[in-house]
């Protein structure tokens, strides 16, 4: 019997590195070729058969602005016609490259649930920042005045409050837990209205606006997709409880931001808290930097020391599962 083709992997010269050894064991006898991705482009190295993005490889770049190194993997992935199988760092696969590749019958996995705690961590960190009137405390700070929060209208306990999380992957779900151990009462919207859970109100991603009226935060942590884009737009806006306040840690697209900068200046919305945005990097013309009540944080919700780890080990089940 002949021996069989070796299973050739595309992946960067820091996750080899790191991976090698990992994922000789996970093959075990079947042979494979680490075929490291050139960062410059015009070097594409060949036919492989699986790829894996690692978070170097992506780097700073944004869905709208792709550096050389991001650029050179993704020319890597159109020229080998043998591609079967990418596997990305990323929780979802709303890059166009993703969408493409899928065209042509490749397999995309991503790494949902890895940075699942971390950016329900941020989310949260967010609610308790605009909770607390953070972003008061913070312009005081850099004024050098002692601004008592009793000076003004005090911030009104969380406890008690209603907020309705959308979204109900590992984000959605730890973010809950954490809510409701502070006492806020959940809503969830998610895909379909099938109960959640027990004691959780649930609503499909349509009827959102229905509930908004109870809602003192609005909190997105749900995948870009047809359904979601343009999600959260005026109407929504007008619908929810006055004084309420958006948590964006999910994508800019779910959100018409024309609409969500005109909230926040009439004061439909109390505060924001935002990690993504339309057009990623946030234009230095953006009114969203200077206003009061928004704290801006550039897409690094999920970032932590622990998540490359968490990744790679998906990556290498996944592998150990692969035809």
């Amino acid at each position: 019997m002949p021996a069989a083709d070796p299973l050739r992997i595309l992946l960067s010269a820091q996750a080899w590195d790191r991976l090698g050894p990992a994922i000789a064991a996970t093959l075990g006898p079947r042979p494979f070729e680490a075929v490291v991705a050139s960062p410059v482009r015009g070097q594409a190295p060949g036919n492989v058969d699986l790829a894996f993005i690692s978070r170097d490889v992506t780097g700073l770049s944004t869905k709208h602005v792709i550096q050389e190194t991001l650029e050179a993997f993704y020319e890597s992935l159109r020229q080998s016609p043998s591609l079967h199988w990418v596997h990305t760092h990323s929780a979802g696969a709303d890059r166009p490259i993703f969408a493409e590749l899928k065209t042509r019958g490749v397999t995309v996995t991503t790494s949902s649930g890895a940075n699942a705690e971390v950016v329900a961590q941020t989310a949260l960190a967010g609610v308790l920042a605009l909770a607390r009137h953070f972003p008061r405390l913070w312009r005081a700070q850099r004024e050098r005045t002692w601004a008592s929060l009793i000076a003004q209208a005090l911030p009104a306990d969380l406890a008690g409050q209603t907020a309705i999380v959308a979204g109900w992957g590992p984000i959605g779900q730890t973010l809950t837990a954490l809510l409701r151990a502070l006492r806020v009462n959940v809503i969830v919207a998610r895909s379909t209205a099938a109960s959640a859970g027990p004691g959780l109100e649930t609503l499909a991603f349509e009827d959102l606006n229905q509930a908004a009226a109870r809602a003192d935060w609005l909190i997105l942590a749900c995948p870009l997709s047809d359904r979601t884009r343009h999600l959260v737009d005026a109407r929504t806006f007008s619908a929810l409880k006055p004084g309420a306040r958006l948590v964006n840690v999910a994508r800019g697209e779910i959100v018409v931001q024309s609409d969500l900068v005109d909230a926040l200046r009439d004061g439909r919305l109390a505060g924001a808290y935002l990690d993504v945005f339309e057009f990623e990097p946030l234009q230095r013309d953006s009114p969203l930097w200077d206003l009061d009540n928004v704290i801006v944080t550039p897409h690094s919700a999920g970032h932590s020391d622990g998540n490359e780890g968490r990744v790679d080990q998906i990556f290498l089940d996944h592998l150990r599962r692969w035809p």
